[in-house]
């Protein structure tokens, strides 16, 4: 592209109208990850589909969207801020402390490993949008069906708060979490309904969600913008600033809602949100009527 005098232009430069355009699209994908990420509706399932639908989709468009996530971490990190200082300071002294960590630490694992063996047999074939409505289907009854378990079997809740947890607990919610791999089974629903099928109270499952999500959305953030760096341009950093701030105000405020609500709801709602989306997805791309990319 050349300027005026022939000059050659820097090749992130756009005209003006196509950055308001891309701020736009950051700017929905940014809302749409933080309304999602906490919600057991699968915050990559919606990217997707929404990256599709606004013609925004490739290899960088995968990564701003792994890159967003911070936003919706650092709202997590806000919330509980007086948690993590309280574990950071006693962390060398305090058993429950030492515990915690080690909860998160061996939770974090299985995705991990699974993750880095399998992240690009995945994104070739998982990443679209079909794929994902079938993913959001499954897990909408598997979310039913625990639900319905807990309630003809309360006596199968065991543990209550966080703090009770063992490692054994931790590594069963770990495991859940490695099926959130497969786009739109969702990572907080998988630790969450996961957490609830071994024995935690939804609240206790839905706050564990919270907290592994530090760690598990960190690392891949991290490992992505490392694997991917080459493939930044310096126009792509606005996109990212305003993806990562739209991603934490929304996250910040579903994270508020959705602690008042599992205190007295249950996630019925979400599972038959999950069955339309996902029969939305499907017929729409059988008929014909949207073109996903």
């Amino acid at each position: 592209m050349t300027g005026l005098g022939g000059a050659s232009r820097p090749a992130f430069f756009v005209p003006y109208p196509m950055i308001e355009s891309n701020l736009l699209t950051a700017a929905i994908l940014g809302l749409v990850e933080g309304l999602t990420e906490f919600l057991p509706v699968s915050s990559t399932g919606h990217l997707i589909v929404a990256g599709s639908l606004l013609h925004y989709t490739g290899d960088k468009a995968k990564l701003f969207e792994i890159v967003i996530q911070a936003g919706a971490i650092l709202a997590v990190c806000w919330e509980f801020r007086r948690k993590f200082i309280d574990v950071a300071t006693n962390l060398f002294t305090d058993r429950g402390a030492q515990r915690f960590v080690m909860n998160l630490f061996i939770a974090f694992l299985p995705a991990a490993i699974l993750g880095l063996a399998f992240a690009k047999a995945i994104k070739a074939h998982l990443f679209a949008p079909v794929p994902v409505a079938a993913a959001f289907i499954v897990g909408a009854l598997v979310i039913l069906w625990v639900e319905a378990r807990q309630r003809k079997h309360p006596a199968v809740v065991r543990i209550s708060s966080v703090d009770d947890m063992r490692w054994p607990d931790a590594l069963k919610v770990g495991l859940a979490q490695a099926f959130a791999l497969i786009p739109g089974t969702s990572r907080s629903g998988a630790t969450i309904i996961g957490g609830m099928l071994f024995g935690l109270s939804r609240p206790a499952a839905t706050e564990f969600s919270f907290f592994l999500a530090v760690p598990t959305l960190l690392a891949a953030t991290a490992y992505e913008l490392f694997r991917n760096r080459a493939t930044l341009a310096g126009g792509d950093l606005s996109m990212i600033g305003t993806g990562f701030v739209v991603a934490f105000v929304s996250a910040f405020l579903v994270v508020r809602w959705l602690l008042r609500y599992v205190a007295h709801h249950d996630f019925v709602p979400f599972a038959w949100y999950r069955i339309a989306f996902g029969i939305v997805i499907l017929a729409t791309a059988y008929a014909g009527l949207v073109k996903w990319d």
